[in-house]
């Protein structure tokens, strides 16, 4: 039975099923740069976005000062530069305007599928395709790629008490903005990415702010400033001015992940993030709370001019993590206890366990949620095993500090290399040697065993087993390298049949 449509009929299916050669699950950055690239390739896509609106986590956060920590120019395709960003690490609102701008101008978002949450991505090996069953209907496809986002799914911690709060409480990324904050008692839990941003805006509102940090963040100086309008207008008309600068950023991020690797270098580092504390804060007490107790890097390095100025005010308070609640005062364990009518969780989203891993059952059955028991793998970050046919983008050990554009498009020249190499030789299905897979992830754990971010602090480049899942311990130039073609020799693969 070659037929996916006859197929469908047959067991009973309620409408009927769409086929294409790919689908591509997410509308954000990886989903939209995939439906192009395929377009421009003359593949067939279609792009599956559960939201309303594409975007991905541009479009989901909109708590107040949410912005990118890589600049805009290099926070962008390399194949579609925004010559009109206004600020050199730009907003929000801004970068969701360009996803949509870029999808528009490449012609993309005719691919495009809204309200189409993915249940279930099932291996069919009778048919050599994927089943997909969404919340709108079946789709069959012979390649899928998953642009699902390692920012997706926020993370709540369980707090004892927590359900007799009696005040208002939410996720930073789901920022309830009915909620006047204006002169309120506010708790915020987390002192992530989130929270070096929305905090201090939100000390120029709240009677009261008390931050409950578990451990403190390394915050370096944020080079940010409006871009004049004769520098926009000279972009626009020489776009290799723009080209450039983006290549001397790429270059100094690059160098910042070669410093990490050294000792006397991380030292230089951790120097300016003590001096961006004493700029901001006086009292020495505050100071010894906000220094971290573990290398530059373990963690994600963050960036605020704002940060420590706004701890530093009379009316905001740091303590300890939160151990209780109980109605409407919350418990620090050094003892603290505060009164708030509002509590605002900044801890983050699920990075090292992907929850799309539930929905996607490969060829033995089995959900790659349970073949991965909480320490993702993958060859080089894209492909499984069990899994023939299938990418993910920003897959596990891609993380870097660079921008995720280099990882995007680094992956997306691989994922399209791939397809069209089987379209071109007949190939109905690619699977990951088993051997060579097992060999890439032993060579990426031990590699990581020397690096700052397996250097003893908790952080979400752990997984719950306490592997390093996330990051890619060499240079984006070797990501880029490996990544710069799809090899047939390296796969397991199976020809079409007629």
């Amino acid at each position: 039975m070659s037929n996916p449509q006859q197929a469908e009929a047959e067991i009973g299916a309620s409408a009927p099923a769409e086929v294409h050669e790919v689908v591509v699950v997410g509308a954000g950055f990886a989903g939209i740069g995939a439906a192009i690239r395929l377009r421009q390739a003359g593949v067939d896509c279609v792009v599956l976005e559960k939201g309303s609106a594409i975007g991905g986590v541009w479009r989901d956060n909109t708590y107040p000062g949410c912005g990118c920590d890589v600049p805009s120019a290099l926070y962008s395709y390399s194949f579609a530069p925004n010559p009109r960003w206004s600020r050199l690490f730009a907003k929000q609102e801004e970068i969701k305007k360009y996803t949509h701008d870029t999808a528009e101008k490449f012609g993309v978002l005719d691919r495009i599928r809204l309200r189409h949450e993915l249940t279930e991505a099932r291996w069919d090996a009778a048919h050599q395709r994927w089943r997909l069953q969404t919340s709108a209907g079946v789709f069959w496809a012979r390649f899928v790629v998953m642009a699902c986002g390692p920012m997706h799914v926020p993370v709540l911690p369980r707090v004892p008490g927590l359900d007799t709060f009696t005040g208002v409480h939410f996720h930073s990324s789901r920022w309830n903005h009915g909620y006047d904050m204006k002169g309120k008692r506010v708790a915020v839990i987390g002192s992530g990415a989130s929270a070096i941003q929305f905090v201090p805006h939100l000390a120029q509102q709240a009677g009261q702010l008390t931050l409950f940090q578990r451990t403190a963040p390394w915050v370096l100086p944020k080079l940010d400033a409006p871009i004049a309008p004769r520098w926009q207008a000279l972009f626009a008309k020489f776009p290799w001015m723009q080209s450039l600068f983006r290549t001397t950023l790429y270059l100094q991020f690059e160098l910042l992940n070669t410093s990490l690797n050294y000792p006397w270098l991380l030292k230089r580092i951790q120097a300016q993030g003590v001096k961006n504390i004493a700029r901001g804060v006086n009292d020495p007490a505050l100071r010894a709370k906000l220094v971290p107790d573990y290398s530059v890097g373990c963690k994600r390095i963050l960036l605020s001019n704002t940060w420590y100025r706004a701890l530093a005010q009379t009316h905001v308070q740091v303590v300890s993590d939160v151990v209780n609640i109980n109605g409407n005062t919350v418990t620090a364990s050094d003892g603290s206890t505060c009164e708030v009518d509002a509590i605002v969780f900044a801890t983050g989203f699920e990075v090292a366990n992907p929850p799309i891993a539930n929905c996607i059952v490969g060829q033995s059955g089995t959900a790659l949620a349970a073949q991965w028991q909480g320490s993702p793998t993958a060859y080089l970050g894209t492909m499984t095993q069990d899994c023939p046919n299938l990418f993910l983008t920003f897959g596990p050990n891609l993380y870097t500090f660079s921008s995720a554009f280099v990882i995007i498009e680094a992956q997306l020249k691989f994922i399209v290399s791939a397809i069209t190499t089987a379209k071109r030789k007949g190939i109905a299905s690619i699977a990951v040697d088993p051997a060579r897979y097992t060999a890439y992830n032993q060579k990426i754990q031990s590699a990581l065993q020397t690096t700052v971010w397996n250097s003893g602090c908790t952080s979400y480049f752990l997984d719950k087993n306490g592997r390093n899942s996330t990051n890619w311990p060499w240079t984006t130039f070797t990501m880029r390298r490996r990544l710069a073609r799809f090899v047939v020799q390296d796969f397991v693969t199976k020809t079409r049949t007629p």
